[in-house]
């Protein structure tokens, strides 16, 4: 290494995979068998019941190394103010799961008590998030609709209308939570992979749309019927012009605002809670000119002071919605995964669910806006989280009343401005119509279908979508359209074309001499009269009986065609790949034949040692397919070629750059990578 230099030089051996094996000592790591593991799974010691406490209880290892005098004062700033807009977007969500104001600030507060201990991110809000709550409201009133008798369920029994929706919403909740605890005792978080980006915009773009719609009743003081189900989306009817104004001011304003604390939040120690602020102004507006009286205006309205008794759910609402129940746990913990990347989350926010379930809140996981809050204002733990939870009990049990005077057209206005990251995705639609036209197709079908026969169907239409376009793109072999022409299709035309020489040379047509092959008369041989022994013309061409190899890059006797093939050399860079399955092997096996067949030389880098392994013990090698093919690096496949074809240094082809966006996939088996894209290399 030269002083100061931002480069180093390496000086060794050019290593393929045989050479670097007879140079080197292997060192074989021991694998565990499905015994071991289960050997070790039920194996307890002091150090593994340790370790399950702390997985389990994270907060015993955070709360050993909290800082006070460093950390305190962020957490208490951060605490304060996610808990002011924890309490305005709880009354507000409580619109979407059309249930009283109030029950928001039960969800605002009793799941945060409980990931307090168990969660494992600083960065997560936990409380009502408008997708989940959107999709509690479209069960409520299914189940409880506003006009028409309830389902018959015996726990409705007795019970306002009110307190029904309610029991449907916390069982909901309580279920979800159960599948949520399930799902991650049994450690089957992984399941949310299958939820690409792409799926996951989608549908939260037609949730936004949903939401935007839901709250139109309330900022322009229309009378939307409850109506839930396909086409649910398009029913409204009259308007009232003060709610109209008062959402348009609060919008206008809030819009800007938050912009600003974008631009300047760099400058600002703590971002403008503009949302809290407007609804202080347009709470005292409200109070001190009666708009509800004067105006007509849709309020808040009564919030009892106190908390209510716990209570148990419903087993009837867990028959009738368990199938709404598994997409609303999928997707409340893919969001926070989104943000935590950590599976163990699962039993976070299950326990949380459950525990809030029991006190009358509905479905938590973490709004992303909220989150952001409290992560901007410097919030360093989860005592943020639970001081932002204190906060709203503060209003819960002392000055929820200040709320009653609150428009309900302003909780709208508040929800449709924080509905602009999700509706925003739009602009996603063209760069992956570009970049990758399935994943765009994929991404409509999720958005229209969710918008159109709700977020329940629309979210497994897209996942049906998903699943056809990887079927599709595993049946399509990736690696002709890379190479730029078909290897079979050229083998079998240079046999066809062997063929016709031979029966040219065997009839006088065509001669041998120094210059090569020399026509003795105009006739040729067309195709149509030779097709017999069709399975030949797959096989390696043969040259025997011929004066001589073919040059297939140079003009052929008798007018015979054979598309020309400028590539010498294919480097497959496997370091991406982590299995191959036999049917994966015979596809590969098979690619690489007819490239090899065709005189392109094949390279093999960074392969895994195991699948190595494995495709010796598999028989893949034979007198084509050779393990000198396989080398230790790019790199060094690379030196390799330039020492073995050096005129690739001197001449220029359309082969001059590096291809790094190809997946290979067989029919019938499967290519797994850790990666999307597999590169390769051309030459």
């Amino acid at each position: 290494m030269r002083p100061g230099a931002q480069q180093y030089v390496v000086a060794r051996q050019l290593y393929s995979e045989d050479s670097f094996t007879e140079n080197h000592e292997k060192v074989y790591r021991h694998r565990k068998t499905m015994l071991d593991h289960f050997k070790q799974y039920l194996t307890c010691d002091a150090k593994r019941a340790k370790n399950a406490a702390l997985s389990l209880l994270p907060i015993i290892s955070w709360i050993k190394i909290y800082q006070i005098k460093e950390w305190l004062f962020s957490d208490i700033v951060s605490g304060v103010s996610t808990g002011l807009v924890a309490v305005l977007q709880g009354v507000a969500y409580c619109l979407l799961a059309s249930l009283p104001p109030w029950y928001g600030l039960f969800s605002a507060f009793f799941p945060v008590i409980i990931y307090f201990f168990l969660g494992t991110s600083r960065h997560i809000s936990v409380g009502p998030f408008p997708v989940l709550c959107l999709m509690i409201g479209s069960v409520v009133t299914r189940l409880v609709p506003d006009v028409g008798p309830p389902a018959n369920i015996t726990g409705f029994e007795g019970l306002s209308m009110d307190d029904q929706r309610v029991l449907v919403a916390s069982s909901l909740t309580f279920l979800v939570g159960i599948m949520q605890l399930a799902m991650g005792v049994m450690q089957v978080g992984f399941v949310v992979i299958y939820l690409s980006d792409t799926l996951v915009s989608g549908f939260t773009t037609a949730a936004a749309i949903h939401i935007l719609v839901s709250q139109l009743k309330f900022i322009l003081g229309l009378m939307v019927p409850g109506i839930s189900g396909p086409l649910s989306l398009i029913y409204i009817t009259s308007t009232n012009v003060c709610d109209v104004v008062i959402s348009l001011v609060v919008m206008m304003v809030v819009f800007i605002v938050k912009e600003l604390n974008d631009r300047f939040k760099s400058k600002l120690p703590v971002p403008i809670p503009i949302e809290v602020i407007m609804t202080v102004i347009t709470c005292g507006v409200s109070y001190a000119f009666d708009f509800k009286t004067r105006f007509g205006i849709e309020v808040v309205g009564f919030i009892p002071q106190g908390y209510e008794p716990p209570m148990a759910p419903d087993l009837d609402i867990f028959q009738e919605t368990a199938v709404e129940a598994f997409p609303m746990a999928i997707v409340g913990f893919a969001v926070a995964f989104s943000v935590a990347k950590v599976y163990s989350e699962l039993i976070a926010f299950g326990a949380s669910n459950i525990f809030g379930a029991s006190f009358k809140s509905f479905a938590a996981s973490t709004a992303l806006s909220r989150s952001a809050v409290q992560e901007s204002t410097g919030g360093k733990t989860q005592i943020a989280g639970l001081l932002s939870a204190i906060v709203v009990m503060i209003v819960t049990l002392a000055v929820g009343f200040l709320l009653e005077p609150l428009p309900k057209s302003v909780l709208g206005a508040v929800v449709i401005v924080n509905l602009k990251g999700m509706l925003m995705q739009v602009r996603d639609v063209p760069y992956l119509w570009r970049r990758d036209k399935p994943d765009c197709v994929v991404w409509l079908a999720t958005c229209i279908a969710s918008i159109f026969l709700g977020l329940d169907f629309g979210l497994a239409v897209g996942l049906g979508v998903e699943l056809i376009s990887v079927v599709l793109r595993t049946q399509l072999t990736k690696l002709v359209e890379a190479v730029g022409f078909n290897p079979l299709r050229v083998l079998r035309k240079r046999n066809k074309a062997v063929r016709m020489i031979r029966k040219l040379l065997k009839k006088g047509d065509l001669q041998w001499t120094s210059r090569g092959f020399t026509n003795a008369s105009c006739r040729t041989l067309k195709e149509s009269e030779d097709e017999s022994n069709m399975e030949e013309l797959d096989l390696p061409t043969d040259f025997k009986d011929l004066p001589a190899r073919i040059d297939w890059n140079a003009d052929l006797p008798a007018n015979i065609s054979v598309p020309r093939v400028d590539l010498h050399s294919l480097i497959l860079d496997f370091a991406a790949v982590s299995f191959l399955d036999i049917s994966a092997l015979k596809g590969l096996k098979t690619a690489l034949k007819e490239l090899i067949r065709v005189e392109v030389e094949i390279y093999i880098v960074a392969c895994d040692t195991y699948i190595l392994q494995k495709l010796h013990d598999c028989s893949f090698f034979d007198d084509e397919v050779l393990p000198s093919m396989f080398f230790l690096t790019l790199h060094d496949a690379m030196l390799h070629i330039l020492q073995k074809h050096p005129e690739s240094t001197e001449e220029k082809s359309e082969y001059d750059k590096i291809i790094t966006s190809v997946t290979i996939h067989h029919p019938g088996g499967s290519l797994r990578s850790r990666d999307r894209h597999a590169p390769e290399t051309k030459f």
